[in-house]
């Protein structure tokens, strides 16, 4: 998969601070594997911004879906994993990772799971933000062509803390908010991440799921209020795919069972990320 490009026709409708950056001196690169020279550097700032909260996977997981040929499907899912970095000359000033899931035909639509981003202090309020929002809808087309699936609808789901007290927390959902992402009723759709620490310690301690809430931006369909039941189902099966491929049964055990109590006809409401 070739490194991502500068589209404004995939920028988010709220991301006009985006449109409005200088993309010609900015460069996007894809990290190919554990040899890139970029590697090492890139997976440890993420791992000192989300390590330490359980919510970033161990470095031989991030090697493995660097590896992953998206034409060996798991059950039924092709997945693509892309880390990337925004240079400004030698200066790495955005990074993120994702992975595209391309469902079973029958499906609604391509997933893109917006794992981790960082934009680096000095860059922040730029519009780099909605860049690195809208890059990943490239990895999604490129999943799709690799195993001959349609890619009318594509949808980015991000995993987000609730809304509470921290400025930072509330300054990310506005973000993402006025980009026109919309979270699923947690009420309807109690979200959990998979425990990411090592086996033994889960083995000790038993399961922790990290409780978040799923924010989405449907491409194309962000004035709508609320989403298929059937099409949640779909969206967090692909998303626990995606992670059951680096997890053990029974730590995942959970986590399914969480899926397969949720509501199996109907809608779910769509509402604002503070709200």
């Amino acid at each position: 998969m070739s490194p991502p490009q500068f589209l404004r026709e995939d920028l988010a409708p709220g991301d006009q601070r985006a449109r409005e950056l200088a993309t010609a001196r900015l460069r996007v690169h894809a990290i190919s594997g554990a040899d890139d020279p970029l590697f090492h550097r890139i997976y440890d700032r993420l791992w000192q911004e989300f390590g330490h909260r359980n919510e970033m996977e161990r470095q031989d997981v991030i090697v493995a879906r660097l590896a992953h040929d998206p034409r060996d499907l798991v059950d039924g899912h092709a997945l693509q994993y892309q880390l990337l970095a925004i240079l400004d000359g030698d200066e790495i000033v955005g990074l993120r990772d994702h992975t595209a899931i391309v469902p079973p035909a029958d499906a609604a639509a391509v997933l893109v799971h917006l794992s981790h981003v960082i934009v680096e202090p000095r860059h922040r309020g730029t519009g780099l933000a909605g860049w690195l929002r809208a890059l990943p809808l490239q990895a999604a087309r490129a999943c799709a062509a690799s195993v001959a699936q349609p890619c009318a609808d594509i949808t980015l789901v991000g995993e987000m803390e609730h809304p509470g007290d921290a400025t930072d927390v509330q300054t990310r959902l506005r973000s993402y908010d006025r980009a026109g992402f919309r979270k699923l009723d947690p009420r309807q759709v109690p979200y959990h991440q998979p425990d990411f620490r090592p086996a033994a310690e889960i083995d000790a301690t038993g399961v922790q799921p990290v409780p978040l809430m799923l924010a989405l931006r449907r491409v194309g369909r962000e004035h709508e209020h609320d989403v298929p039941a059937a099409e949640v189902r779909e969206i967090v099966t692909g998303l626990y795919t995606l992670f059951a491929a680096h997890q053990r049964g029974e730590h995942m055990q959970p986590l399914w069972a969480l899926r397969d109590a949720l509501p199996g006809a109907g809608t779910i409401p769509l509402l604002p990320l503070l709200a």
